[in-house]
């Protein structure tokens, strides 16, 4: 898709009247999720609330808002654990909240995380929605809500709140809204680091479309040159005029009709200039934030780097998450887990095989990759990396549409019976182990 060949987006007043299903279905999932998560963590004498909004990386995040930057923990084996490894938009958002409203930090986050994922739901709605119709895009929204690790929609993450931004900045690209996407993913980049996802989703698009650009010009020139009427029309003589027409009066140009849905001409210099602005926003959030903690670090341009690798992460291609999976083979109670993670990645793999066989848009093929990417490569937090791939929504298109092609009635006894499942895991999982 580009700036000359757009699907019209629905007006804003009937845009939600046509994501309503979809959104009804998706806070029906994770209102039970919740309430099987409250039975159950009452059941262990816990409590619901505090698994959601004050563990993990939510003490984090609400100590960032509280607090500032500079909090660290030094471990016995010398690690340094600074809280400037987490981006700042969420903690903004936290003490927004309860800047104007009686709730702490904490009910801030957890604020923030359940109307970010019904914003993020109504995003990979309009994306599937405009890709493949409004029946795949209600599959997709439910194929997201069910998800395993679909609890983490409702904590004081900032999974939902990712999730949202870089849906409807990979809307905003397909429909030509270069500048809402610019600023979309530059937001994005003041998330999480996967942010660089987006950006490389809003580049790759832009660049996509330059080089169309280009290449129809060129084709465009050809033709006009091998035209004889083109060629010769400014040399034709004054008696050669056209029946009708006056001696010596220039021949009409003759314009070839332009394709449906395409923009005139004159606007394509403002169009350019939008997609150029797009695209210099889109980084901003993301190397404002990097260069900032190298700036308060003195460590220059890559300390937020550092500040990673105090937290033993970082990048490696995926060799530590490799050596992690073949220790599971060591014995065989851990077998069974190691060969449950080699099938997950082959499916992951399988289903973003799938999506570029189905062709489907660059920014959505470019986005779903480097998110994936990022989360199998990382060099630790191997039990995160399920929550780390709840952003790459693309890769559930391919199942959405299967889904859609099924009876209503089939349809939603599987929905239904996977949404079960997931409550069900989402409970025993915070009550367990939980995400690091």
């Amino acid at each position: 898709m580009n700036d000359l060949d757009v699907r019209v987006a629905p007006a804003r007043s009937g845009a939600l009247r046509r994501a309503a299903p979809a959104l009804l279905g998706y806070a029906a999932v994770r209102a039970l999720g919740l309430v099987v998560l409250a039975v159950w963590s009452g059941a262990r004498g816990k409590d619901a609330y505090t698994l959601l909004t004050a563990r993990w990386d939510a003490l984090w995040y609400t100590r960032v808002a509280e607090l500032g930057y500079g909090y660290e923990v030094r471990l016995p084996n010398g690690d340094v654990h600074s809280n400037l490894a987490f981006f700042p938009l969420l903690p903004w958002l936290e003490r927004l909240v309860a800047a104007v409203s009686p709730l702490s930090y904490a009910d801030g986050g957890f604020v923030v995380a359940v109307l970010a994922s019904l914003a993020a739901a109504w995003g990979i709605f309009a994306v599937a929605d405009h890709v493949y119709g409004r029946r795949a895009g209600v599959c997709a929204v439910l194929l997201w809500a069910v998800l395993p690790v679909g609890i983490v929609q409702s904590m004081a993450y900032s999974e939902s709140l990712f999730t949202a931004l870089a849906a409807w900045s990979l809307y905003a690209v397909l429909t030509g809204r270069w500048v809402t996407a610019g600023v979309l993913a530059g937001l994005a980049g003041l998330t999480r680091p996967v942010g660089l996802a987006v950006v490389a989703a809003v580049w790759a698009a832009g660049i996509a479309a330059f080089l169309r650009e280009r290449t129809r010009d060129r084709t465009r020139d050809r033709i006009r040159d091998r035209t004889p009427f083109a060629r010769h029309r400014s040399t034709a003589p004054a008696d050669g005029a056209r029946p009708g027409g006056h001696s010596g009066a220039p021949a009409p140009e003759r314009r070839a009709p332009a394709p449906e849905g395409a923009r005139s001409a004159p606007h394509l210099p403002e169009v350019r200039l939008r997609r150029i602005l797009g695209m210099l926003l889109a980084p901003l959030g993301a190397a404002g934030y990097v260069l900032w903690v190298g700036h308060r670090t003195g460590d220059g341009p890559l300390g937020y780097l550092d500040v990673q690798a105090g937290w033993r992460n970082g990048f490696d291609g995926g060799y530590a998450f490799a050596r992690f999976v073949a220790a599971k083979f060591t014995s065989f109670p851990s077998a069974l887990a190691g060969l449950g993670l080699l099938i997950g990645v082959g499916l992951l793999l399988r289903l973003y095989v799938v999506c570029v066989r189905q062709r489907q848009p660059l920014p959505l093929l470019v986005y779903a990759g480097v998110v994936t990417a990022l989360a199998l490569c990382a060099s630790s937090y191997f039990g995160s990396k399920p929550r780390l791939l709840l952003p790459a929504f693309p890769l559930l298109l391919p199942l959405a549409l299967a889904l859609a092609r099924l009876r209503t009635r089939r349809s939603a006894l599987v929905v239904g019976a996977v949404a079960v499942a997931s409550a069900v895991y989402g409970a025993f999982w915070l009550n367990g182990s939980g995400p690091p």
